[in-house]
């Protein structure tokens, strides 16, 4: 398959990059920023931050609106407070807030004294609302009419302030305290006659409180269809707008967040470009409850089949199979969600698919490694007495099956992507019926080999 236009103009970044950082700044302030922040991304750590700093600060603003948490705190890491003050007068007041988050205090408070009063006072307040909340998330740059302007007015307005305002919001009709009491469409400022009172055309309008959570206010965005939504104070003044493209964002940022707690991975960012031992501290706390619920269902199952001294090792091995069964598909879930949310969110990619599935297969090696290891001291005291060497079994058959689990978790995906099968079909029902079998098979091979030695 030959190469798009992009991967062949990625590729020839990469060769300019090689030669000249300068070069590569100019290639890469022709590229959309969504792109751009890819590339910087892959590159190396000095060569990311040289060129980040050789860019303009409205390209740099664009890729830091595009950038996750983690690596917007990466990219400003080495900005300094005046660097910092020209991208954040670049950006939409809620992303520059999310940007001074993200930034060192001393950095941040810097940039801020040199920025406009009026601005600065703006982000601080911004900066006061919970993160989570629908002040926290919101934009103060909108366009506003009153009651008794004229279409014609109004369009005026929009070209004058609408530049500074983010893109297709429509606009807010406010009362003489700015309460908002009607809204504009951007379709009804264009259909209807200049000479038309804005009271004649405008519809009620959607409001939601500046403390009530952000997922709520994506949720009504999303219900009802809405361009956008006012955010106004206990006393009901309008304080600042929440686009359908946050909304999205927020709704995507929740579902990612639900669905990482549901498979015991981590919620920050791009998981397939975090650190191995990042990665494999996220997943130990669902992994611990995995190996402690194990050991007390074998207990469980010890006590209800009456076991004593006399007991076979047979029947000792099988207490043992919940606790493989369970390790290995909670691996295998794990790493086939890390690429299934990667395929489909573009962050892992054909060329990226390999690499990532090296990690990933390190992250479960580690993690088979750390629960083997306590299985085996545990394993060894409860068996004590009747099975001394099943303690090791256990042990050695939870590392291989934790590895071979997280093999399959790779694999699975990857193939059915290439032979252009929906890797979310496969990858659950068939990936947890595969690793549970398997791991089975190595447990009681692997312990009848050394606990009936």
């Amino acid at each position: 398959m030959s190469p798009t236009p992009l991967e062949e103009a990625e590729t020839a970044f990469r060769e300019v990059l090689g030669e000249s950082v300068a070069r590569a700044a100019v290639l890469l302030a022709d590229v959309h920023p969504a792109d751009a922040t890819d590339w910087l991304r892959d590159s190396e750590e000095d060569d990311r931050h040289r060129l980040f700093g050789a860019l303009s600060p409205e390209i740099q603003a664009g890729i830091l609106e595009h950038a996750d948490e983690p690596f917007t705190q990466d990219l400003i890491a080495r900005l300094d407070a005046s660097h910092l003050r020209e991208v954040l007068e670049e950006l939409p007041s809620d992303e520059a807030a999310d940007v001074l988050i993200e930034a060192d205090d001393r950095v941040a408070n810097d940039a801020l004294a040199g920025m406009a009063p009026e601005d600065a006072d703006e982000l601080r307040e911004l900066l006061s609302y919970d993160p989570e909340t629908a002040g926290g998330v919101m934009a103060t740059e909108f366009v506003d009419a009153t009651v008794g302007q004229r279409i014609g007015d109004v369009v005026k307005e929009v070209r004058k302030e609408g530049e500074d305002a983010e893109a297709d919001l429509g606009v807010f009709v406010l009362d003489d305290a700015r309460r908002p009491v009607g809204f504009l469409t951007d379709r009804a400022l264009l259909t209807h006659s200049i000479h038309t009172p804005v009271e004649e055309v405008m519809v009620e309008p959607f409001v939601i409180s500046v403390a009530d959570d952000q997922e709520v206010a994506a949720q009504t965005i999303a219900k009802y269809t809405l361009d956008s939504l006012a955010v106004v104070d206990s006393d009901g003044v309008m304080l600042g707008v929440i686009s359908s493209e946050d909304a999205a964002e927020i709704l995507e940022e929740e579902v990612s967040e639900d669905f990482a707690r549901l498979t015991g991975t981590g919620s920050d960012g791009q998981q397939t470009r975090l650190p191995i031992l990042v990665r494999v501290r996220q997943r130990m706390p669902l992994m611990g409850l995995t190996v402690i619920g194990g050991l007390l269902s074998a207990k469980v199952l010890a006590v209800a089949l009456g076991s004593d001294s006399s007991e076979s090792g047979g029947e000792a091995i099988l207490r043992y199979i919940p606790l493989i069964v369970g390790l290995a598909g909670n691996v295998g879930i794990q790493s086939s969600t890390i690429f299934v949310r990667g395929f489909a969110t573009g962050e892992v990619d054909r060329d990226r698919e390999w690499s990532v599935f090296r990690t990933e297969w390190c992250v479960g090696a580690i993690i088979g490694l750390l629960c083997g290891t306590a299985t085996w001291l545990t394993a060894s005291y409860l068996e004590s007495a009747t099975a001394p060497n099943l303690g090791i079994a256990v042990g050695i058959a939870v590392m291989a099956a934790i590895a071979w689990a997280a093999f399959l978790g790779g694999v699975v995906p990857i193939v059915c992507r290439r032979i252009g099968i929906d890797p979310a079909i496969v990858a659950g029902p068939f990936l947890i019926a595969l690793s549970d079998l398997s791991g089975s098979v190595i447990y009681v091979l692997v312990a009848r080999a050394i606990a009936l030695s």
